[in-house]
């Protein structure tokens, strides 16, 4: 899966954003040294640039984030991705299984539309989904865990 230049393409679901930017899960850690590292490359769009902002507002650990620290976890989220604009071009893009959360689907088409080798993600849904032999994912859908594995055997 890895692009010509070696370097891969992530999609990070909310949790896994919480993870990095909240909670500095070391499990991520890998990640964002990767991203430093300009090994890979995250990419995100709109709606789920939306839910991370929304999620960033609820209360975590019993109280919620002054809006200057949501605001600066926004902005490192947003300085270390692509964004990825749809262009509308008319063209049918693959299809994809249905998420059996539908609020878990617009990660999904992230990963395809943006090219993604990996979506990384702790979600139930999302990682039973991929577990689905049926209908074969153009990307990977991985724990933050088990993308270290990979990227890491991959070094």
């Amino acid at each position: 899966m890895e692009r010509s230049d070696g370097i891969r393409r992530l999609v990070l679901d909310t949790n896994v954003w919480l993870d990095w930017l909240v909670f500095a899960d070391p499990a991520v850690g890998p990640i964002r040294q990767a991203v430093q590292d300009r090994r890979i490359e995250i990419v995100m769009d709109q709606p789920c640039e939306a839910e991370l902002e929304r999620v960033l507002a609820y209360p975590i650990r019993g109280s919620v984030a002054p809006a200057d620290v949501q605001a600066l976890w926004m902005v490192e989220a947003l300085g270390m991705v692509r964004r990825l604009k749809r262009n509308g071009d008319g063209a049918v893009p693959p299809s994809l299984p249905r998420c059996r959360d539908p609020d878990d689907q617009k990660f999904l088409e992230l990963a395809r539309d943006g090219n993604a080798d990996f979506l990384v993600t702790r979600d139930k849904a999302l990682l039973a989904l991929a577990r689905r032999r049926y209908q074969p994912l153009p990307f990977r859908v991985v724990t933050p865990v088990q993308f270290h594995e990979v990227h890491r055997a991959a070094a």
